[in-house]
């Protein structure tokens, strides 16, 4: 007899609780943690040149292709009127996103770093859920901090140990619309790396210690785990080569596994399927024209970010001012994103689970 109710939902948690991408995507980032912890214990640095190449390469090449891919498995079987409400809010945040970094550059500096913890923090919150469980995630604050732990991982803990680098490279964001107005904020940001350092660790801790006496078992050991080497990882990797692996080997990764355990899953009305139809050739036909339009449209709305900067690649050198550029790009991009792919869209966002 077929399982049905917690039941089926615990033999998913446990068929994709092994999935390979799990895997690949812990032990990558366990690797680099040790790797870079050892080569600065013996006084090893990588040269910053090589470092933003390393970041380029992971958020361009390795990672912008499974944002377009998000959406398109949450647009594909909707209803047309939908996608077309989809297309026309996602642009009016992505329009607002831009005209509140050109208004006011460090409250858009502030929105971007919390896009990139929100990105990270509930996407890894809808893994979690559909492959290890969150049994051990009783309340809805329990959720919030599990998410926040996860999310702050990528920006907070680079803040506090990578902090020159973190700094210099905030100022060059900022600086693609006013050079120098991050200065003002210099004198304190030794006060503020305090600030969130010890909030941070008190964070992590609550989050570990809840989950345990809120449930424990095997959800809660995975949790605490994983929390724990994301920590560890953005600890010792420095902070562009650790954000820049970040999203293809550890988001990108675990969302796949995610979309695994949910793709037999009845997800959508079968007729409006972007890739509906029994020949197979009409099927290729279909998704290359759909990862055509996707790649144009991408294109077209990174053409006019950067025509709408008026220093769009920063006073600095090229490789610097392309690794500032696309910082901010992908964070506009990325907030219509989460914001209406998820938060508007609770039911059948793109971290739909059945």
């Amino acid at each position: 007899m077929p399982t049905t109710g917690l039941g089926s939902v615990w033999q998913r948690h446990r068929d994709t609780d092994r999935h390979p991408s799990l895997w690949l995507s812990r032990a990558s980032l366990l690797v680099l943690a040790v790797t870079f912890g050892l080569l600065g214990t013996v006084g090893v640095r990588v040269p910053l040149r090589a470092q933003m190449v390393v970041y380029l390469v992971g958020m361009v090449a390795l990672n912008l292709p499974h944002g377009g891919y998000e959406h398109f498995e949450n647009l594909r079987r909707r209803r047309p009127a939908f996608r077309w409400r989809y297309v026309v809010v996602y642009l009016a945040a992505i329009g607002g996103f831009v005209g509140l970094f050109l208004v006011a550059p460090v409250a858009g500096l502030a929105l971007a770093l919390t896009v990139a913890m929100a990105k990270g923090g509930l996407g890894g919150l809808q893994v979690l859920e559909a492959t290890s469980g969150t049994e051990h995630l009783r309340t809805r604050f329990q959720r919030g901090l599990a998410a926040a732990v996860r999310g702050g991982a990528v920006m907070l803990v680079p803040i506090v140990f990578w902090p020159q680098t973190f700094h210099a490279f905030s100022a060059l964001m900022v600086g693609l619309v006013e050079p120098g107005a991050l200065s003002s904020y210099a004198g304190s940001f030794d006060t503020t790396r305090l600030v969130i350092g010890s909030s941070y660790g008190l964070a992590l801790t609550t989050h570990i210690l809840l989950g345990y006496v809120r449930g424990g078992g095997r959800s809660w050991l995975v949790d605490a785990g994983e929390s724990l080497l994301l920590a560890a990882y953005f600890t010792f990797v420095p902070v562009l080569v650790a954000v820049g692996l970040y999203f293809p080997f550890w988001y990108s990764a675990r969302q796949v596994a995610r979309t695994a355990s949910v793709e037999t899953e009845p997800v959508g009305d079968e007729r409006w399927d972007l890739l509906g139809g029994a020949d197979p050739s009409t099927v290729a036909l279909r998704a290359w024209v759909v990862l055509v339009v996707g790649a144009l449209a991408t294109f077209g709305v990174l053409v006019a970010v950067y025509w709408a900067f008026p220093n769009p690649l920063g006073t600095s050198d090229l490789l610097p001012g392309a690794v500032a550029f696309w910082s901010v790009f992908i964070s506009i991009v990325a907030l219509p994103h989460i914001v209406v792919g998820s938060v508007l869209d609770r039911d059948r966002g793109i971290w739909y689970v059945p």
